[in-house]
């Protein structure tokens, strides 16, 4: 495949969701991402990754010179709208991956359809529309056979079949469909394409796209609706939560890090990995980012997710993901016939982090079964199990070296980060234990916790940086440390923690946005949003105030943040959207509302 195509900036993609996929819609009408079985499923449109692989443009005819476009979420929905503005008139297109017909709230995604639905509208004079229709499953490897009416198209190669169902005539050619066609105000024009396997059951029937849209606006909104938010910042706090929502793979409750694979953290670097998985960790803070937004009636299946994806754990370090489904083995491949986005390779799927050690990662499931303990109930014995088998291990295994949290692919160290969550899986399990049965052990875990405590203090400060630093016996400042306080490991104001937030946000942070190390080019969003926690747990209310508001500025208009932010040019970078990143912005929010908030 070639490159040189104009790329759209990461920003300006919007992000729809069924709870059971993704897709991604520039602000031009091109859906550049649909991955229609499920979040790690092979795309049927990937032309982020690859001019040639795969795309379905809906818009305006002709250059765009002179065209304005404006978009925004229908209230508090994944349901877009955009407006075109051109010279003979304007038009509003809506889009949407459908609901099951008649759900509402926590239903939405259960048994969602697997069907994409694009509506133009015409709002004043006479528009000419286009559209271009080019799927290509298995990531772009296959071109499939057109089976065309006129109004019906049956796109099918490999194991998939799409059927695209439109008002207005079609042309077929060459594995693409065409069509122009005149849009008057008053006027709608509806498409609906339905996925199904080549092999298995018919495609969902068909649906009429301007009722199906309106139907899936109100089981988002019924979901929304049944979660008050009072603090602060009320409409960023619902945008994340609809984010997260629509980042939830409702059928088992994993949380995926984020809907795409392989958007580069440096344009033209190979740090570009898959985040279509459910890191533990992830699934913590979401679990935490939830709880503040008032979302917790999934909280019973986001743990049986965990639990039953784990299984029995034995002496070796849990594992820090899983598939949605609860798959353990994610081996990574590399998809080399794809040119990357802006050139960056390579292009990935699967991600060789599940083999990682990270010590941090029973601390995040432990903290998040301490903080949701009442909504919890009785634990089963699963869950039990489970925690109690995380902090024996962890009593076992503490003083080893891992990869730490940013899963770097070199020597292991002893990152104090892990060793932090080491101490958090102590703590959580000791005030746990009389949730956790006959087998709680909560002398030993208080002993080991206490040790790691210890330890920690002497031998990650470093007394000629004046801070705390990322390793046992390194110079380097990192944005990881700042966790130290949010867990309650030391307070913020602390003499020694305090040195190193000043530390941090003097070396690491740029215009609101907190690089991860002093040697990466580009911001990482949930540190930011860690530094405002930070600053509002030392007492520095409008410092963190201000630096909330410059960091929520790099969204895009559409609220979403991607993982990272370049400094230089403002592009956004990484997979997006970005669980963590809307995490962050959540907690931070929470915290200014009430600095006296733990969790």
């Amino acid at each position: 495949m070639h490159s040189g195509v104009e790329r759209p900036p990461i920003a300006e993609y919007g992000f729809l969701s069924d709870c059971r996929s993704a897709a991604l819609v520039s602000r031009d009408g091109s859906v550049d991402w649909w991955c229609p079985e499920r979040f790690d499923s092979p795309s049927v449109f990937g032309r982020i990754l690859d001019p040639d692989a795969g795309h379905w443009v809906l818009r305006p005819a002709g250059e765009r010179n002179g065209r304005r476009t404006e978009r925004a979420y229908v209230g508090d929905t994944l349901v877009l709208r955009t407006v075109h503005q051109t010279d003979s008139g304007s038009v509003a297109v809506t889009e949407a991956l459908a609901s099951e017909p008649g759900a509402r709230g926590h239903d939405l995604g259960s048994a969602s359809p697997a069907v994409l639905l694009r509506t133009v509208e015409g709002l004043s004079g006479r528009v000419r529309m286009s559209t271009d229709f080019a799927p290509r499953p298995e990531y772009g490897l296959l071109t499939p056979h057109l089976h065309c009416q006129p109004n019906r198209v049956v796109a099918a190669a490999g194991p998939v079949s799409l059927t695209l169902r439109a008002g207005v005539p079609l042309t077929c050619e060459r594995g693409r469909v065409h069509a122009e066609f005149d849009v008057s105000a008053g006027q709608v024009v509806g498409f609906d394409l339905a996925y199904a396997p080549s092999f298995g059951g018919p495609p969902a029937a068909e649906l009429d796209p301007v009722a199906a849209i309106a139907e899936t606006v109100q089981a988002w909104q019924v979901l929304q609706d049944s979660h008050p938010y009072d603090g602060r910042y009320p409409d960023l706090v619902r945008r994340s939560s609809v984010i997260l929502q629509g980042l939830t793979y409702r059928p088992s409750g994993a949380v995926v890090a984020a809907a795409t694979t392989s958007l580069p953290e440096q344009l033209g670097g190979d740090r570009n990995y898959d985040y279509r998985f459910g890191w533990l960790r992830d699934f913590s803070y979401t679990l935490h980012a939830l709880w503040v937004a008032a979302c917790t009636e999934d909280t019973s299946r986001h743990f049986a997710w965990a639990v039953r994806s784990a299984g029995r754990l034995g002496p070796e370090p849990a594992p820090i993901m899983y598939g949605v489904g609860g798959e353990r083995d994610l081996s990574e491949h590399v998809l080399d016939y794809l040119g990357g986005y802006a050139d960056s390779r390579p292009v990935r799927a699967g991600n060789d982090a599940w083999r990682q050690r990270q010590m941090d990662v029973p601390g995040e499931v432990l903290e998040a079964a301490y903080l949701l303990r009442d909504r919890l109930g009785q634990f089963d014995e699963e869950l039990r199990e489970t925690l109690v088998d995380l902090a024996d291990q962890t009593v076992d295994i503490w003083h080893r070296p891992d990869a730490g949290m940013w899963e770097v692919r070199d020597e292991e160290r002893h990152y104090t980060s892990s060793k932090v969550g080491c101490w958090v899986a102590l703590d959580r399990a000791v005030r746990l234990a009389p949730w956790l049965g006959d087998r709680a052990d909560p002398r030993r875990w208080a002993a080991a916790r206490d040790e790691i405590h210890r330890t920690v203090l002497e031998q990650s400060w470093n007394e000629r940086v004046g801070a705390f630093t990322v390793a046992f016996e390194s110079d380097e400042l990192n944005a990881s440390v700042l966790m130290m306080p949010l867990v309650d490991f030391l307070p913020a104001d602390d003499p020694r923690m305090w040195a190193t937030i000043k530390a941090i946000e003097r070396e690491l942070a740029t215009d609101g946005v907190v690089r991860r190390s002093a040697t990466e080019p580009a911001g990482f969003v949930w540190c930011s949003f860690w530094l405002v926690s930070c600053l509002v747990l030392a007492g520095d209310i409008q410092r963190a105030t201000e630096l909330f508001e410059r960091t929520n500025a790099k969204a895009n208009d559409l609220g979403i943040f991607a993982e990272q932010y370049d400094l230089v040019t403002g592009e956004h970078l990484g997979n997006t959207p970005q669980a963590l990143s809307h995490i962050g912005q959540i907690l931070s929010a929470a915290r200014l509302t009430d600095p006296t908030l733990r969790f």
